[in-house]
């Protein structure tokens, strides 16, 4: 990759209410002897300029992670966009050098470490306005850039327009899909159910061993 990598702000978001687990934070979970947290950490954090977590609800229980919380500030759990948005109005606070973010969900263990630099030499070749991950022959929309200028947009598609999928989203913009290889490890897998969690370690000892 020679294409230099312009500065991008991560944000990991943690939101969701995981219901399919009898509730709780889903990234909290334990794989392969850490949690499913520290491991999205471990692959992000060199791939970006810094990283925040996107949570709801006490922010003392992530306190362990030294990273930012940042809630959403869109009420009534409307969903990743919200997250998204609330990433892209604090990096536009406080990181002003900063033009594009980088979204994953924290429910993803073993993200890819090009992600970043595929996506943004993906978007700058294709000339797009965001970029997003696929593997196999699923998108997964969650995980992507955004252009930290849109947010003023997203926030009226999210609070006047009551939009809350992603894909209805970025189907309004130029848009680049990267696509991973789906084995013999899906580096978009997500821990959804308890059954997901048995997955995971056998994935993870797959991947720790790569």
């Amino acid at each position: 990759m020679t294409t230099e990598i312009p500065l991008t702000q991560g944000v990991l978001l943690a939101g969701g209410l995981a219901r399919r687990m009898g509730g709780g934070d889903k990234s909290m979970r334990t794989i392969g002897g850490r949690t499913i947290l520290e491991r999205v950490i471990a692959r992000l954090k060199p791939q970006c300029s810094g990283l925040i977590l996107n949570a709801n609800g006490d922010p003392a229980r992530f306190a362990a992670f030294g990273l930012q919380v940042v809630a959403d500030d869109v009420p009534g759990f409307p969903g990743p966009l919200a997250g998204v948005l609330a990433a892209l109005d604090w990096t536009a606070a406080n990181r002003p050098e900063v033009e594009w973010v980088l979204s994953a969900a924290g429910d993803c263990p073993f993200l890819p470490r090009d992600l970043v630099a595929r996506l943004h030499e993906a978007r700058s070749r294709e000339n797009a306005q965001l970029a997003v991950a696929a593997s196999g022959d699923q998108s997964h929309p969650v995980i992507g850039l955004w252009r930290v200028a849109l947010r003023d947009e997203l926030r009226h598609a999210l609070v006047v327009e009551d939009l809350r999928k992603i894909d209805r989203w970025t189907a309004r913009y130029p848009l680049a899909t990267v696509r991973w290889p789906a084995e013999p490890l899906d580096p978009f897998f997500n821990a959804n159910t308890v059954e997901d969690i048995a997955e995971a370690e056998r994935l993870a000892a797959l991947d720790d061993a790569a």
